[in-house]
């Protein structure tokens, strides 16, 4: 079978290709397709020698860019689309509304399009816990989602968008809600996302980390390895088909704690608390349904 991943050199799409072609025989891959602008990920996180890979740079939001992708559905099956291309500047997103939905939204509808089109048979969209926005903890999958900022409202059609594509063409689909995912080919030089990448910036360059706030707000984090196997059922279990699945950390814990425990590791003594910003305090999720469904 034939899979393809948008946000290919990114954190979670480099890991998630390595792990495929890692396991390529044990999974019944043959051909992982790679796409990604390189505007947030990198090319040297891919494996651009391994014969099972093939790589196109293009920019799904742009027309013209998005005919070098369709070539690859009408030349090879595609089975499953693993979307996870996004801008994902959560607190950035309302001083770049008009480019937070063309970046997150037009993409994913192109690929949906594609998808039913040339009839795959599961589209798996990494969403964001950002869909909650102000909802008790911890969020649960049958909540109602309350996005706060564009971002959240971006994923969250998206989301919509998905679920109508089911109802009107039968195309199946999983959302995956990854949260505060951290590892191996993290951007660490976006100042707007992740914030343990932004301190790891930080540390290398002998700078203060800086808190936001009060720096009580909880989060939960994840290792990039401990999902991968996940993402791959979301594809191919019978009982993720048409599931929307947080995917994350087990144990929340504040700001202050995490930006202690980074400062231990780089031995930096400097944090900076700055004036609150427009965010959820309290966000992170429940996991009982991925480990049920997902392993």
């Amino acid at each position: 079978m034939n899979v393809l991943i948008t946000g290919v050199a990114g954190l979670v799409g480099a890991n998630f290709a390595e792990y495929l072609l890692k396991e390529k025989q044990q999974l019944g891959i043959n051909i992982v397709y790679g796409v990604d602008d390189l505007s947030g990920g990198y090319i040297e996180n891919l494996h651009m020698d391994d014969p099972n890979f093939t790589f196109v740079k293009a920019d799904l939001s742009n027309e013209d860019e998005q005919k070098s992708v369709e070539k690859i559905f009408m030349e090879s099956k595609i089975d499953y689309i693993f979307h996870f291309a996004a801008y994902a500047a959560e607190g950035l997103s309302p001083f770049i509304r008009q480019y937070n939905y063309k970046s997150n939204v037009l993409p994913t509808v192109f690929l949906i399009n594609m998808g039913i089109k040339y009839n795959i048979r599961r589209f798996v969209f990494t969403s964001s816990m950002a869909t909650y926005g102000r909802n008790t903890t911890p969020f649960t999958e049958d909540m109602t989602p309350n996005p706060i900022d564009p971002y959240g409202i971006a994923k969250y059609a998206c989301e919509m968008d998905l679920q109508v594509a089911y109802e009107q063409h039968g195309m199946e689909y999983c959302i995956i809600l990854p949260h505060n995912i951290f590892g191996k080919y993290q951007n660490i030089w976006d100042p707007y996302r992740n914030v343990l990448g932004i301190w790891m910036y930080k540390a290398l360059h002998n700078l203060p980390f800086t808190i936001y706030g009060d720096g009580e707000q909880t989060r939960a984090f994840s290792y990039i390895d401990d999902i991968l196997p996940c993402l791959w059922n979301a594809a191919v279990s019978p009982e993720a088909k048409n599931e929307r699945i947080n995917l994350g950390g087990k144990i929340h814990i504040t700001l202050n704690e995490a930006a202690k425990l980074v400062a231990e590791v780089t031995s930096t003594d400097s944090i900076v608390h700055l004036e609150p910003r427009h965010e959820v305090k309290h966000a992170w999720s429940s996991y009982e349904k991925s480990e049920r469904l997902l392993g």
